[in-house]
């Protein structure tokens, strides 16, 4: 959607974010060199109507109005970040096992003592929505303070449909409270519950049958995904799930080729998904039949990290089939108990290898298309929903290179200043 100035007519309603240098991360402005460079536009005011950005215009195109003026002090815009693989919501913690772990106990011995996963479902289905909203509030507010807007959660913790509607509702809740816009996934098929611990293809029929389209009639989600992979579920148990979501024209995603290759990656690229998360272990042929579904590679740092695991995503193969990549958090209780978004920046530039430009783009508009929002997110552009933040920062790097330090001046969600640094 373009602006062009004639249409221009600024209502007294309107607020204009002027003296501001904004780094787009609109894929069509190049800078004198032809490269993208971010999207930067300097001496460009942003003009924000109802919600969403009206135009970005050069400063001295803006025709004046007595609408509100708010001077970003010289300082950088960005698009909103957006964390596009979490799984925000769950009873208790695991701090202890990890610890067991360092003192030398192995996984399957924590497993064996209904450690593992399992101790986070017992947790979940034992805590009641208030006791899981209240806990899931506090990591939320972490990652608003670092500048999120836009914010991918999963079931997955509940495997029953009791708790994973309890799940889902305290998700619901969540995107009604905060000002941060939620994406629900429903991840039932995320590992085989204790009852069903003998017989998981019998679970995957109640998946099936019973919780899938029982929660989407409620509209409680809006995506589905799947744990493939050999400690979790077989190519032909996933495939089973997405046939039933495809029935009902939902979305599908996967988490795949972490651990091993099954070619979880193809099966979702059949289906036209819209991500494919972890990867660690996708090859060629993956990579190959992803570029041909514009589905989206998420790299998840955090949990690379956390297992100490040495088989990073093949990064070159996804330049070369020009893959579009996000990153995110991967919050969660076992691999990634981590609530910075800034921090999996600087690590996917630290372990994988990327530029901080295809970082950028990960957290943006990549990020968005990972949630099926590229239309309306992740860019500072006419049409677009006004998400953005406002950072003590000239140049994009700077964001995820100096950690410990929050430098958000303003994070702006849907037009409304939402928070703020103490000192602004």
């Amino acid at each position: 959607m373009s602006i062009k100035l004639q249409d221009i007519e600024l209502k007294d309603s309107d607020i204009i974010w002027c003296n501001g240098r904004l780094a787009t991360m609109n894929p069509t402005i190049s800078n004198a060199e032809g490269k993208h460079n971010y999207g930067i536009l300097e001496q460009h005011d942003l003009i924000v109507r109802e919600g969403k950005i009206l135009a970005v215009l050069p400063t001295e195109k803006v025709p004046a109005n007595h609408c509100k003026v708010i001077d970003a002090g010289q300082r950088l815009i960005t698009p909103g970040l957006i964390d596009c693989h979490t799984h925000l919501v769950f009873g208790g913690n695991r701090a202890s096992e990890w610890e067991q772990r360092l003192n030398g106990v192995s996984y399957a011995e924590i497993s064996a003592k209904g450690g593992g996963i399992n101790s986070t479902v017992n947790a979940t289905r034992e805590s009641s929505a208030q006791q899981l909203e209240t806990a899931a509030q506090k990591r939320l507010n972490a990652l608003i303070a670092e500048g999120v807007t836009t914010i991918e959660m999963k079931s997955g913790y509940g495997l029953d449909l009791e708790n994973e509607e309890k799940q889902l509702r305290v998700i619901q809740a969540l995107g009604q409270k905060n000002p941060i816009e939620i994406s629900p996934t429903l991840l039932s098929a995320h590992a085989v519950p204790p009852e069903y611990q003998h017989n998981p293809d019998a679970y995957i029929d109640f998946v099936c049958n019973t919780i899938l389209p029982a929660l989407w009639q409620k509209q409680l989600f809006e995506s589905v995904d799947v744990f493939c992979e050999t400690v979790g579920f077989s190519l032909e148990q996933t495939k089973r799930v997405f046939d039933s979501a495809k029935k009902l024209n939902i979305p599908v995603k996967g988490h795949v080729e972490q651990l091993s290759n099954l070619g979880g990656s193809e099966l979702v690229a059949g289906y036209h998904g819209l991500s494919v998360d972890h990867i660690e272990y996708l090859d060629e042929k993956g990579v190959s039949a992803i570029s041909h579904s514009e589905t989206v590679a998420v790299l998840l740092p955090g949990a690379f990290y956390f297992l100490k695991e040495t088989q990073r995503p093949p990064i070159t193969l996804l330049r070369q089939y020009r893959v579009p990549m996000a990153i995110s958090t991967d919050f969660n209780p076992g691999t990634s108990p981590f609530t910075s978004l800034r921090m999996m920046m600087n690590m996917a530039c630290v372990q994988f290898g990327l530029t901080p430009e295809e970082t950028w783009q990960g957290v943006t508009i990549h990020a968005a298309q990972a949630l099926g929002r590229s239309a309306s997110h992740g860019q500072l552009v006419a049409g677009y929903m006004a998400d953005f933040v406002v950072w003590d920062a000239q140049e994009p790097v700077e964001i995820l290179y100096e950690l410990g330090r929050n430098p958000l001046v303003y994070r702006v969600y849907r037009g409304v200043i939402s928070h703020h640094a103490n000192h602004v």
